[in-house]
């Protein structure tokens, strides 16, 4: 590990150390997985990571988070969210995050009180502060802290540190719940979400494993890297948009601009 990146972990440790005791807000993803880590190691009993369930992730998200938790060894729980049941996140407006967020600090903030927990962390890393993240609001009216932000951890140090450290997760593409794969605008439906992690399930299976499958109601916007584009062939084509189709879309599509993180987004850069 180079000089640079040591002092980064060292100073993530003196920080987590200074907390006394924390519930961490854990997703499964390669961010919060690292935060978890680094934690336990200087916390140990003395923080709790949370895993949070619901219709807008998939149950194979779920396994494997726990899966790393135990691995890691960390004391966690897991809780059921309920934004879907709130229409401010429902309609799906450009502040759905926020909503979501809140719905989650607030379990958590709630877990922290009841247990005797000092501290609500989350994952963020520095490169988030660059991008359109409402729900970070949201955590900063509840008192989350963000350790990886605070040490100037950007996203691909996460990664280096997480390899570096030997995580299993350390090269896990990057997550996003089911209902970012929806318009701004357009309800968000137990069908719909549905509908999206089937058609991401039907790509991955393809060998797929980086992709997103956006609904535009009767149309399916397929991102994958475009270095995956020449995998669109033949027999794996055809049954891709065979199965598709049999789940409600009537186009299927390819995005040309490739995978992107927050696509969805584009359209407030037009506005």
């Amino acid at each position: 590990m180079d000089k640079r990146l040591s002092e980064k972990l060292n100073n993530l440790r003196q920080n987590l150390t200074k907390l006394d005791s924390a519930v961490i807000a854990f997703s499964g993803g390669v961010d919060s997985g690292l935060l978890v880590k680094v934690a336990f190691d200087v916390l140990g009993d003395r923080c709790l990571a949370v895993i949070a369930t619901s219709e807008t992730y998939t149950k194979a998200e779920l396994e494997e988070a726990e899966q790393f938790a135990q691995k890691v060894g960390v004391n966690y729980l897991v809780i059921a969210t309920e934004e879907l049941k709130n229409e401010e996140f429902s309609s799906n407006p450009v502040k759905r995050c926020y909503f979501c967020k809140t719905e989650l600090f607030s379990k958590l903030k709630s877990i922290a009180n009841d247990k005797g927990f000092a501290y609500l962390l989350d994952g963020a890393n520095l490169d988030d502060v660059l991008d359109y993240r409402p729900g970070r609001l949201a955590g900063k009216e509840i008192g989350v802290r963000s350790p990886l932000e605070e040490a100037c951890i950007n996203k691909k140090e996460v990664r280096q540190l997480a390899k570096e450290l030997g995580l299993s997760n350390w090269d896990k593409p990057s997550l996003a719940c089911l209902s970012s794969r929806i318009p701004y605008g357009q309800k968000i439906t137990l069908v719909n979400l549905k509908q999206v992690e089937l058609a991401e399930s039907i790509l991955k299976q393809h060998n797929f494993p980086q992709v997103r499958v956006r609904h535009h109601q009767n149309i399916a916007r397929i991102e994958i890297p475009k270095e995956d584009f020449t995998k669109l062939t033949g027999p794996v084509l055809d049954d891709i948009v065979t199965k598709l189709k049999e789940l409600g879309f009537i186009y299927i599509t390819l995005d040309l601009q490739g995978l992107r993180s927050g696509s969805m987004n584009e359209v407030l850069d037009n506005n």
